[in-house]
């Protein structure tokens, strides 16, 4: 595992548990947990999309 690697697996799982730790000290219902939880996985995929386009384009 090369170092660039690494690092992006380290971001992964630190933007991983800020997620996690805000749904879960909340504490809402399991259906809000649900909906909660898609609107961060497309707030992270919407960022991954434009850095990916940027990246293309320059």
């Amino acid at each position: 595992m090369s170092g660039d690697t690494t690092v992006q697996l380290l971001w992964f799982v630190g933007a991983f548990a800020l997620v996690l730790s805000s749904l879960l000290a909340r504490r809402l219902p399991m259906a809000d947990w649900f909906k909660m939880a898609l609107a961060w996985v497309a707030i992270f995929g919407l960022v991954f999309l434009v850095i990916r386009t940027w990246q293309m384009v320059t």
